[in-house]
């Protein structure tokens, strides 16, 4: 069902001349060899999505097709261990989402068949209003509104909306436009893949937040905030806050070239993944054998490594050999200062 719209901006006829200048654009400039772009199923549309939450393009390609490799298809994934799963996925970070790719994967194979309403797909766990549409528009080319980060942006300036990002008067206004520009496959000359595909496009490629190429956009002649000269405040900036930083402890259990690896819980940091032991404090007269840190989204955790024998009790444990890290799930900063003091020696 479609929102009322109350945004100011363009009429219905305006509308529908945006939509196939997106769309006739996308087909003569947009990107056509993605690898989730190749023989379209429904699988790979949620795969590649889930992915490019919070992940560039092209730092996602070599795991989206490692992934199809291993897991073509939902019942595969939702057969695998939840270890090879998190091993396959590390290093694109937010490690939920693979988790959350699984859940999918398992509902999918259970229902016997890919969903393909966009009411159907929004019961589907990890699955949102933006993949529902994604997958309704390049999987099975039928109307799927979405609205991302690249989206977000394009139709803040197009519209000149202001707001404060991601609050819900400003995500209203959005999926308004996006429900009203989106082709509905019975028009004729409708086109939702490429409508789709050409606005994710438009913003990473024109529409970007720095610089934007305007004298190259087909909405130019479209665009409110071009209009008034107001592409460079829009969107509206983000309230700044200050991270905080949290200190960490790890524990360097070696011996010889292994290193004692546990698996932490299902919930908090890096659910689920192997990891260095991590003690609440430092160790009383431990040697600091190093230190990293890394930036989550709400803060910065500062981690010191201590040199320890101890042996651990009532945790999943494994003894691993440093060269062969990668047949482990490890988060990104652990598997990085393994493998520094594997090049060491």
């Amino acid at each position: 069902m479609r929102n009322k719209d109350t945004t100011p901006g363009a009429g219905s006829a305006e509308l529908a001349v945006i939509s196939a200048k997106v769309i006739e654009w996308q087909r003569s400039h947009g990107r056509h060899q993605l690898p989730w772009q190749q023989d379209v199923t429904p699988y790979k549309v949620l795969v590649s999505e889930l992915m490019l939450q919070q992940t560039q393009v092209a730092t996602v390609i070599p795991y989206f097709n490692r992934w199809m490799q291993v897991f073509p298809n939902a019942e595969a994934l939702a057969a695998a261990a939840e270890d090879e799963v998190m091993r396959l996925w590390q290093g694109l970070g937010y490690y939920a989402r693979a988790r959350n790719l699984q859940k999918a994967a398992r509902y999918i194979a259970e229902l016997g068949e890919f969903p393909a309403t966009l009411d159907a797909l929004l019961q589907v766990p990890g699955v949102g209003r933006y993949t529902a549409g994604a997958i309704m528009s390049f999987a099975y080319q039928q109307y799927g509104p979405i609205v991302d980060g690249n989206v977000r942006r394009l139709y803040c300036r197009l519209f000149a909306l202001d707001g404060i990002p991601n609050t819900p008067a400003l995500e209203k206004q959005l999926w308004a436009k996006a429900e009203l520009l989106t082709p509905n496959h019975q028009q004729a000359h409708a086109d939702c893949r490429s409508f789709a595909q050409g606005l994710l496009d438009l913003g990473a490629t024109v529409c970007k937040p720095r610089q934007p190429l305007c004298e190259l956009c087909p909405l130019a002649a479209h665009c409110q905030a071009l209009a008034q000269n107001r592409i460079a405040s829009l969107p509206n900036a983000k309230p700044k806050k200050t991270v905080p930083v949290k200190d960490g402890h790890f524990l360097l259990i070696r011996q010889q070239q292994k290193v004692l690896l546990v698996k932490r819980p299902g919930a908090g940091i890096w659910p689920a993944l192997w990891c260095l032991p991590q003690p609440e404090h430092a160790p009383e007269d431990a040697e600091l054998a190093g230190e990293f840190s890394h930036q989550f989204t709400h803060y910065k955790l500062q981690a010191k490594v201590w040199i320890a024998e101890l042996t651990l009790q009532n945790a999943e444990q494994a003894w691993v050999d440093l060269s062969c890290l990668d047949d482990f799930g490890l988060p990104a900063p652990v598997r990085l200062y393994l493998q520094s003091i594997l090049k060491a020696g």
